[in-house]
């Protein structure tokens, strides 16, 4: 599979909510990094702390990624979409612009970095 194919796999087990699957993906040393701004934010690493960012994710909203383009630059690969869905606790909809950039290293999922229009998330999630 070429990098861009695996981090299509990974968004496939996150649409069926398969954690097995994403994470026979990615390394056990696996890092997440978003803005700390937002309540799933921050570095997570390695299985137990994508499991944590997930489930953070989940509590806070239910989204749906959709991509226009992936962009493979070596061992990174730029996803780049919208993000719709709801905020959990507001009710309010969510559509804002997203690109994540993962690094894929020996077929594995080393690295993950989210940036999304942060200023619309945090408006959809406060009260």
């Amino acid at each position: 599979m070429t990098n861009t194919e695996i981090v299509q796999s990974i968004y496939a087990g996150f649409g069926r909510r398969d954690m097995a699957a994403i994470a026979a993906l990615c390394t056990s040393d696996l890092e997440i990094r978003q803005t700390p701004l937002l309540p799933w934010g921050g570095v997570h690493r390695g299985l137990k702390g994508l499991g944590d960012f997930f489930a953070l994710l989940a509590e806070n909203v239910e989204t749906v990624p959709a991509f226009s383009h992936f962009i493979e630059a070596g061992d990174d690969v730029v996803a780049v979409g919208r993000l719709t869905g709801t905020a959990r606790k507001t009710g309010k909809p969510i559509d804002i612009a997203i690109a994540h950039v993962w690094t894929v290293i020996d077929d594995k999922a080393t690295g993950f970095h989210a940036y999304i229009d942060t200023p619309a998330m945090l408006s959809a999630l406060a009260r």
